[in-house]
Formats: C-alpha cells, structure tokens, sequence
C-alpha cells in the first residue's frame, strides 16, 4: 500500500506496511539518518520529528498514520527556534556525546514555538520525555533559556 506524504517539503510516497515506524523509514527507505534509534518504545526521544509542526516520536508513529501528513526531520528544520537553538549549543557547549541532540534540538524547537520564553518548569515538563545518556540537563535547559533570550533580541 502506497502512504502519501510531505517529507521535508518535497512529496513522497512510499509502498510499505502501514504498520512499518516512521523512524524505519526515514533512515532506511530516505536514508535520513540524523534521526536516531534509542529506545523503540517512544521512551527516550532521539526519534523526534515533526509531524504537522508537532514533535512526536518516530519509533511509535506509522507510516500508515502519517498519510496526506508533513513530515519534518532534523535535517530540514530551518525554524528560526531551531536556528536559535543551534546558536545556543554552541555558545553553551550543550552537547556532550551528540547523540540526543537531533531528538532534544526537535522537541526544545516545538516548545519554544509554543510558549517563547519558557519556564524552568515548562523546560522541564516538556523535554521530560527526551533521555541525554550524558546526563547534560543542566546545559540543555540553559541552551533553551538562551535560544529564548535569541529569539527576543
């Protein structure tokens, strides 16, 4: 079965098992593979993508649910909350080993397009779902805070 969809902008279509994760087929089927595999079970958040402008988790979104959809993945998010964010990692060194980074650069993204100037409480209810092995927290809700402090200027 033929899955229609807009992925990255450019439309798509892809003859798979409605049942097949997203995640499995973007890095698979469009070798686009700066969206990670963790956890399998929408645990970690290093599959984060945007569907519709949404974060969601890509290991637990089907393809057969993102028909006539918009499929956002790091590699064409060119919000100016991805850019401040971008700007702000580097200020702040927030990544250590980088491999969460696509999935918390994602989420931290929609949040501050949703509420600009976040909380720590906010920060932290919103990236709650996105695991860093490096345990780099701290510098992920300052580099939010300073992405915030970007987008004001």
């Amino acid at each position: 079965m033929a899955i229609s969809f807009t992925l990255n902008g450019e439309a798509k279509s892809l003859d798979a098992d409605p049942e097949m994760p997203l995640l499995w087929a973007l890095r698979d089927e469009f070798q686009l593979t700066g969206t990670k595999f963790g956890c399998g079970v929408a645990l970690c958040g290093a599959c984060t993508v945007h569907v519709d402008g949404v974060a969601v988790r890509s290991c637990q979104t089907f393809i057969g649910d993102i028909e006539g959809a918009s499929v956002t993945t790091i590699e064409a998010l060119e919000t100016d909350e991805v850019k401040a964010l971008r700007q702000a990692w580097v200020e702040l060194d927030v990544p250590q080993c980088g491999y969460c980074q696509s999935g918390q650069l994602m989420q931290a993204a929609d949040l501050l397009a949703t509420s600009p100037k976040p909380t720590d409480d906010d920060i932290d209810a919103a990236m709650d779902g996105n695991v860093c092995r490096c345990a780099s927290y701290q510098r992920i809700r300052a580099g939010i805070h300073r992405a915030a402090e970007i987008l004001e200027a």
